[in-house]
């Protein structure tokens, strides 16, 4: 038994955030619907690469979900998600806010049809406030958490992530909420509406800065692959021209890192007893461990660190995840047999629980395969369905 397959999940968001957090919730089990403009389909679909005519990220994104294509801005399929949601558990949606109200699909007429119903809804901006009802992407929220202020070299400009972060982030923290909310409703027999919106969680990822620049007054600089909190830390080039990343966040490791590379001279400062001091100092710590790094092979700096206890990884492209061993070990990259492609390679589920572990059970399917089965299953006829067919109000 997977721990949610009693959950009924309503997937009518696009793009990332939102489909990201059914994802999770299909990926344990629950059986999500996922609706889409029966013309256009979800957006993700066409993001990214693809073979042979079928995109990739949606093999992904879209695993696990039966979708269905259906018009929400028709009367007929407002119809029909009124009766998808009559007995859901969850509705996660990303229009701007007052869309689902236009569509007769607010919180107050599905609480009216299902007051257990738990309504996520994820947006840039969240539901009120001046810029509420701005079209908005996880790049906003990039730019405006303070993440691309701090990121880059010191020299350069701030510097966005080349992939959907805050997006990602945002999906696991919708998947949280969800589970916060269907916790309560344990209690209480009802559900509620989830406001996320997309410029908070990545903001909280961003660590203490606001609580300490109202408190010092401190604006986070951009340190390259420095940090602030500690050193060393930093990318480092070998002899035979590999990338290896250190990092020294537990005091013991710093001082394991120093005295392998010869300066135990430093581990006896004063300063050094904290990150904070040890960055005060970072050119001449990161300094002799770039030094040191620099006069020896990758295998062989790997090798003294994993004798001496210190942390360090080599930097990875995909091509060197897919063979490594601890990777391997995790089950990490699981290989679909697939209706489209033969076969698809993806990420595993994102965790490891001892009782009721999840599952990649098909990878993301075309539009509107399951159109017929979900609407069939509500009680609508196979005349009506063919008519709204016709009619393009689904697909």
């Amino acid at each position: 038994m997977m721990c949610l397959e009693s959950l009924k999940v309503v997937d009518a968001a696009t793009l990332f955030a939102g489909p990201l957090a059914a994802t999770m919730l299909a990926d344990f089990g629950a059986d999500v619907v996922k609706i889409e403009h029966p013309r256009r389909g979800d957006p993700s679909r066409g993001h990214g690469a693809s073979k042979n005519g079928v995109g990739l990220v949606w093999k992904q994104l879209g695993r696990n979900k039966r979708p269905i294509g259906v018009d929400l801005s028709a009367g007929e399929g407002q119809a029909v998600a009124r009766a998808l949601l009559a007995d859901a558990d969850v509705l996660i949606e990303n229009f701007r806010p007052g869309t689902l109200e236009r569509w007769n699909l607010g919180p107050e007429v599905l609480h009216e049809i299902n007051p257990r119903l738990v309504i996520a809804r994820v947006t840039a901006f969240g539901q009120f406030g001046p810029r509420s009802n701005e079209p908005g992407f996880g790049t906003l929220a990039e730019a405006m958490s303070g993440f691309a202020a701090m990121t880059g070299e010191p020299d350069g400009p701030p510097t966005l992530p080349p992939l959907a972060l805050a997006d990602g982030i945002a999906g696991l923290a919708t998947a949280f909420a969800i589970m916060v909310a269907l916790g309560q409703r344990e209690s209480t027999g009802r559900g509620q509406v989830v406001d996320l919106a997309i410029i908070e969680p990545i903001l909280m990822m961003l660590g203490a800065q606001i609580t300490t620049y109202d408190a010092l007054g401190t604006v986070p600089r951009r340190t390259g692959n420095r940090s602030d909190n500690n050193a060393p830390r930093n990318i480092y080039r070998t002899r035979d021209d590999r990338w290896l990343a250190v990092s020294t966040s537990a005091q013991s490791i710093a001082e394991r890192v120093m005295t392998l590379v010869g300066r135990p001279d430093l581990v006896e400062q004063p300063w050094f007893a904290s990150g904070y001091g040890r960055v005060q100092h970072v050119d001449e710590v990161d300094g002799a461990v770039a030094e040191w790094i620099a006069d020896r092979d990758a295998a062989t700096v790997i090798e003294a660190f994993t004798e001496a206890q210190a942390a360090i990884s080599p930097v990875y492209d995909i091509a060197d995840i897919f063979g490594d061993p601890q990777y391997k070990a995790l089950e990490t990259i699981v290989r679909l047999p697939d209706p489209d492609l033969g076969t698809v390679a993806m990420q595993n589920v994102l965790f490891r629980l001892s009782q009721t572990p999840g599952a990649i059970r098909w990878a993301g399917r075309a539009p509107g395969a399951d159109t017929d089965a979900v609407l069939g299953s509500l009680g609508f006829s196979d005349e009506q369905i063919r008519t709204w067919r016709e009619a393009g109000v689904v697909a």
